[in-house]
């Protein structure tokens, strides 16, 4: 079963019922980084709750891109369908939920922030902001808590991830 979720925009990202913001510094520049966002294979590499990414529009990939993302956030199996608003190489990385398979959002937004530092490295900030069903914002607290884990383990995930040598 798919739960359509609202088709909202970036301005979503300024009003939304729950936002959760993570902030690293990366070792690698952000063009690096960016190539990592695009390459659906390396999500379940360093984003732990990621099972799979499959890639649904042609290429070249921009904004209006598709995808489709299997997650594992115990003890569910979600597939999240997105739909991106913004796709600016070595910048901005950001798209809405277009659907889910649980009924979790009835909107939501991610947002990827690439801001070159110096000697190579780059800072990341990651921002998800999501309308909860009326059923999840009951169990506020708990679900609050579950997606702000999950999301900082993501964050930290492309941390390590960017460090290993070259060979990924």
């Amino acid at each position: 079963m798919h739960f359509t979720c609202e088709a909202v925009e970036l301005d979503f990202l300024d009003g939304a019922a729950w936002r959760f913001e993570n902030i690293v510094e990366l070792d690698a520049p952000s063009a690096e980084v960016f190539d990592v966002f695009a390459d659906g294979e390396s999500w379940p590499k360093w984003f732990e709750a990621v099972q799979r990414v499959v890639w649904t529009s042609p290429e070249p990939k921009g904004v209006g891109t598709t995808r489709t993302v299997s997650l594992w956030v115990a003890p569910l199996k979600v597939t999240v369908h997105e739909r991106f608003l913004v796709w600016d190489p070595g910048r901005r990385f950001t798209f809405r939920f277009e659907g889910v398979s649980l009924p979790l959002f009835d909107a939501g937004v991610e947002d990827y922030w690439l801001e070159d530092l110096s000697e190579g490295r780059c800072r990341l900030t990651y921002t998800v902001c999501v309308e909860p069903t009326p059923a999840v914002r009951l169990l506020g607290p708990i679900t609050g808590r579950l997606f702000a884990r999950m999301l900082r383990s993501g964050a930290q995930g492309l941390q390590s991830y960017v460090r290993r040598p070259v060979s990924r």
